[in-house]
């Protein structure tokens, strides 16, 4: 495919994109943090074609993603108003924004979060119906597709008006789920569309994906490109994937992507719910949306005829916009009210009381959550409904927000999603000792090596909250001052008896941590070591996953009344710092003046220790 050489590139496009010579023009992005509002969209590149006369044609991109469930401005979880974002809301921006050359795409995670899932057996998903309305021309699908198996899947594909596209997956009889690209004709111009999924779903959904075949995007990306070569004018890839790898799978980022594809002009990211406006990535356009339908990208792309009378790329241009500005679009509301009564109703069903105080303390310092470096009566109830349900020995689960909390009053179905986030079902493992502790020291990797003049225990911001669990049924204390792999200590059994290598442990965990962690090979047990043995997946799930157990167990086992109970199983040690410093540190943070800092990308809080320094400064 020829592109046109840039007649002029800004000095920002130049450093940005390292190119002298290019076979595209450089994108006039904006690459700050600023979102656009409503009613701003004139004066940029959108009037450029008109400016450059008849043979100039703008093609304009929206692009949403990972919106999670947000069919309504309302979050089924807090059980309130919320107008960050939602389908219904992008519905009336599409309609501001949309002109004759607009297509309109999503890259995935539709269908899970915000109670998706009560609908999942529904004639139409509320989502489907919602973006059906809007009228989207392409959707892929993305990881959170997946966690209801393959058949819910193909149903709920066959719901979407829009074209479908994800050509890495191929189900049990070798067909793809979807196609891998299609062809779109704008204005005249003919725009080919690539879409996949992170190949990493095998280790999210291998379950739900037994029998499939998952294959590299990348490869599967050049294929199309490939194929249509000499067909198409422009080429957007519309993948399901983070800006960089995972688990450090080569190309599941578009970074990869776009450094083995240059012929791309556009890659529409998602998955890493993080705000990317416009990023050159070897010339490459590459942006991304928040969480939640908060934001929508637009791209405008200019494209004119050369002599030879074929279209070329001369300009592209990208910004985000702030979904929350718009009011939802009245008819789309007034169709998906039934759904919106259905879920609250749900949602504010009582169905027991916390007495005797909140489930997680408030924290010590602000910034840095307590339930993440204590034991709290909230994780230990995760365990013990885990355990209940399983009758396993031990039991594993994480804390899924930084703020998760219930506190002492009634309990709302809703309150349940406020300590368990995600739609997990339960798994019934057998591991040995060894194995165990093996388990737990990759989990004990999440702290940062404490170091002499720490005052706080640290988190590593390379690991998400998520990925940390906290055990029940044993006894532990986490050294942070050792390193990553030796920080397990007195591990004992409830009766205080020390954990042999050769004991055997029924462990309960989530569907998540089983299949992605615990029951492949490469993050916490290597080639040639011998794998905990699946005994049970899916455990009661006539009832539902955890969420739907922790509600059960409240009703059920608790008769409706919820005490909170801590055993104080484990602990962190070696952080021997000055008490009269901490307190000081604590202070010092409390009035404002000593920050607890975020990963960059805003996902891993309290990265980095306070430390006596910090005191002088």
């Amino acid at each position: 495919m020829k592109k046109a050489v840039l007649s002029m590139m800004l000095v920002l496009t130049v450093a940005l994109s390292g190119i002298g010579c290019a076979k595209k023009p450089a994108a006039n992005t904006d690459l700050g943090n600023e979102s656009t509002a409503p009613g701003t969209t004139e004066g940029t590149q959108a009037d450029a074609a008109e400016e450059k006369g008849n043979e100039a044609v703008q093609i304009r991109i929206l692009a949403t993603s990972d919106m999670h469930g947000k069919f309504v401005p309302y979050d089924y979880a807090l059980n309130e108003e919320s107008m960050s974002g939602s389908v219904a809301q992008v519905a009336t921006a599409v309609k501001e924004l949309r002109n004759e050359n607009t297509l309109v795409v999503d890259v995935g995670d539709v269908i899970q979060d915000n109670s998706a899932d009560l609908f999942i057996e529904d004639e139409i998903h509320p989502m489907i119906l919602a973006m059906n309305r809007v009228g989207y021309d392409v959707c892929v699908t993305g990881n959170h597709e997946y966690n209801y198996g393959m058949d819910t899947l193909k149903r709920i594909l066959s719901q979407n008006h829009a074209k479908i596209l994800t050509g890495n997956v191929f189900d049990q009889e070798g067909k793809a789920i979807a196609d891998p690209y299609t062809v779109i004709e704008k204005g005249g111009v003919k725009i080919g569309l690539i879409g996949m999924v992170t190949p990493n779903i095998t280790k999210w959904d291998s379950v739900n994906l037994q029998g499939c075949t998952v294959t590299n995007p990348v490869d599967e990306t050049k294929k199309a490109i490939d194929e249509l070569e000499g067909k198409v004018d422009l080429l957007i890839a519309v993948e399901h994937m983070g800006e960089d790898n995972e688990y450090d799978v080569p190309d599941s980022g578009v970074t990869d992507l776009a450094e083995k594809c240059p012929e791309l002009d556009v890659i529409l990211a998602a998955h890493e719910h993080k705000l990317v406006e416009g990023k050159l990535i070897n010339n490459v356009l590459v942006v991304e949306n928040k969480n939640s339908a908060q934001t929508m990208a637009q791209i405008d792309i200019i494209l004119e005829k050369d002599e030879n009378g074929n279209y070329q790329v001369t300009d592209r241009d990208s910004k985000s916009i702030e979904i929350s500005g718009y009011e939802p679009e009245a008819e789309l509301m007034a169709e998906l009210e039934p759904y919106d009564k259905r879920a609250k109703e749900v949602a504010n069903t009582v169905i027991g009381r916390l007495e005797g105080g909140d489930l997680a303390p408030e924290n010590e310092i602000p910034g840095i959550p307590q339930a993440a470096i204590e034991d709290t009566a909230m994780l230990d109830l995760i365990n013990q409904v885990q355990m209940y349900y399983t009758d396993a020995d031990v039991s594993a689960a994480a804390l899924f927000n930084e703020d998760s909390n219930l506190r002492a009053r009634d309990i709302k179905k809703s309150d349940v999603s406020l300590i368990y986030k995600y739609t997990n079902t339960l798994y019934k493992l057998r591991m040995t000792g060894k194995q165990l502790r093996t388990y737990m020291e990759w989990s004990a990797e999440y702290y940062n090596t404490y170091m002499d003049g720490d005052l706080t225990v640290s988190f590593n911001p390379d690991i998400r909250m998520f990925n940390y669990d906290m055990f029940a049924g044993v006894n532990y204390e986490i050294n942070v001052s050792e390193e990553p792999g030796s920080r397990i200590e007195n591990l004992t059994k409830k009766d205080g008896t020390p954990v042999l290598d050769d004991d055997v442990f029924i462990v309960a965990v989530n569907n998540y941590r089983a299949g992605t962690q615990l029951l492949n090979y490469g993050t916490v047990y290597q080639e040639g070591e011998v794998l905990p043995e699946l005994l049970e997946m899916d455990v009661k799930g006539n009832i539902g996953g955890v969420r739907e157990l922790i509600a059960d167990y409240i009703v059920n086992v608790k008769n409706g009344v919820l005490v909170p109970e801590v055993d104080h199983n484990w602990k962190i040690t070696g952080n021997t710092w000055n008490e009269e410093d901490h307190n000081k540190a604590v202070e010092l943070v409390k009035e404002g003046k000593i920050s607890i800092p975020m990963s960059d990308d805003q996902r891993t809080p309290n990265v980095k220790s306070v430390t006596v320094e910090d005191l002088k400064k």
